[in-house]
């Protein structure tokens, strides 16, 4: 499982993205903003490629408070995340092979 000491701090999420995996599931937690209010996005998809060549199609995301309750609660979520598409998280390494870079 994904903890949340497994994360940056907060001091970093309010300079740049932060970035990580688990077992074939790829994450990233970032600062947006949604209307006037700062939001901590989390998102996830499947291994290989990294979150600007991976197809929109293939992620996860979600909005939560730009605080460490938000962290804690953005870390849970992506641990359901996982749990609930285990077997899709885990297959991912496995087909590392089939793809090809140009």
């Amino acid at each position: 499982m994904i903890q949340r000491s497994d994360i940056l701090s907060m001091e970093y999420l309010k300079m740049s993205e932060f970035t990580g995996c688990y077992r074939g599931m790829r994450y990233r937690l970032e600062r947006v903003n949604d209307g006037e209010e700062k939001k901590l996005k989390a998102t996830v998809w499947p291994e290989p490629f990294n979150f600007f060549t991976t197809p929109e199609e293939e992620k996860r995301s979600e909005l939560f408070s730009f605080d460490e309750d938000g962290v804690t609660d953005a870390v849970d979520w992506m641990n359901d995340r996982y749990f609930e598409e285990k077997e899709r998280f885990e297959q991912a390494p496995k087909n590392w092979d089939s793809y090809r870079m140009s």
